[in-house]
């Protein structure tokens, strides 16, 4: 299960990414890392088990447009919030203005 072990590491660096930066880009990276290992885990283990793999490749490309979604959005905001207020660290966000 040398696939498990992987995906867990690069979960793991993705969480470690989400919970000690305060850049704004890096937690979405650390997000998308996430998203990207459970993917491939997923793929992976359905593979294994015998699942019909069409089916498989599916659900993992449905996964993958949410992702690019997510990022889209994600990305979409970042970029809004540096325009209005110059900052791109979470500290200094401390209320939201309408």
């Amino acid at each position: 299960m040398t696939v498990l072990a992987v995906c867990a590491l690069i979960f793991g660096v993705g969480m470690y990414t989400v919970l000690t930066r305060r850049e704004i880009i890096a937690i979405l990276a650390g997000v998308e890392l996430m998203l990207g290992s459970a993917n491939v885990l997923f793929i992976a283990l359905a593979s294994f088990s015998g699942a019909d793999p069409g089916v498989a490749s599916a659900i993992g490309l449905v996964i993958l447009v949410v992702a690019a979604a997510e990022a889209a959005v994600g990305l979409a905001l970042v970029v809004t919030l540096s325009r209005r207020s110059k900052r791109s660290s979470i500290d200094e966000l401390t209320e939201v203005n309408g």
